[in-house]
């Protein structure tokens, strides 16, 4: 645990046509060095499938798969943002995009390195 509250909160792509929210408590964020995350440099957070709702644009995502085709990337078919991913190695999780929460300042929570790159 944390010492931190469970919170709701929301989040979009750039363009808003993606709406979302996660309930977290920050336990920690996570980079990934695979090829797409170093690309994306994405920040994230792990919500299990229970703490996380689409609430518009489900037909504004775009999916992409690679490698083991496992993990589900999501990317605005209209802004290109990446929202989330449903991840490979715990796949009733989200992966979100701390960057695209509304006024989250991820400054004090501590970030932990995760191998991707040498997965099998």
């Amino acid at each position: 645990m944390t010492g931190r509250p469970m919170q709701t909160y929301h989040g979009s792509c750039h363009c808003g046509a993606v709406t979302f929210e996660i309930d977290t408590d920050f336990p920690e964020l996570t980079t990934c060095d695979c090829s797409i995350c170093r690309r994306k440099n994405a920040l994230m957070v792990k919500v299990h499938e229970s703490h996380f709702r689409l609430l518009s644009g489900a037909d504004a995502l775009t999916e992409y798969r690679f490698h083991t085709m496992t993990a589900r990337h999501f990317f605005c078919r209209t802004c290109g943002i990446y929202p989330f991913h449903r991840k490979r190695v715990t796949p009733d999780h989200f992966g979100i995009n701390v960057f695209c929460l509304d006024g989250f300042d991820p400054a004090a929570i501590p970030v932990r390195r995760t191998v991707g790159a040498g997965m099998p």
